[in-house]
């Protein structure tokens, strides 16, 4: 999330930044990583809007961010609509198109990438 903040910090007084919470990567009843057991997060794929809710105050919390959170209805419509499972950048331009989609995380994950398309929509 370091990179992210940085683009957040750089460009959040000309660009709207949202984290869009979807549906539950890890959860229990799915694949678990490692990584979530040695840091005891267990989570299981919220059934409700206000479950996924809570889990993504929990995340929010987890990842000390201060960009704003959206969330996906339970029907997970942004995921399926953005391609947005597990993760992924996009930038939405002035004219409302998608200017810059980033490839599918974690490897696709470079907030780098979303840096030169915001520079590029800003100039």
């Amino acid at each position: 999330m370091g990179e992210l903040e940085e683009l957040y910090d750089r460009h959040g007084g000309e660009v709207a930044f949202f984290i869009v919470y979807i549906r539950e990567a890890h959860p229990e009843h799915g694949w678990v990583l490692a990584d979530n057991r040695r840091e005891e997060i267990a989570l299981m794929d919220p059934t409700s809007l206000d479950e996924r809710a809570a889990v993504a105050d929990a995340c929010v919390a987890r990842l000390e961010t201060r960009i704003p959170i959206l969330l996906d209805d339970i029907d997970d419509g942004v995921a399926s609509a953005y391609g947005g499972w597990p993760d992924r950048l996009y930038l939405i331009g002035r004219d409302g198109r998608v200017a810059f989609q980033g490839e599918r995380g974690p490897d696709g994950f470079k907030p780098e990438q979303l840096g030169s398309a915001i520079g590029a929509e800003l100039s």
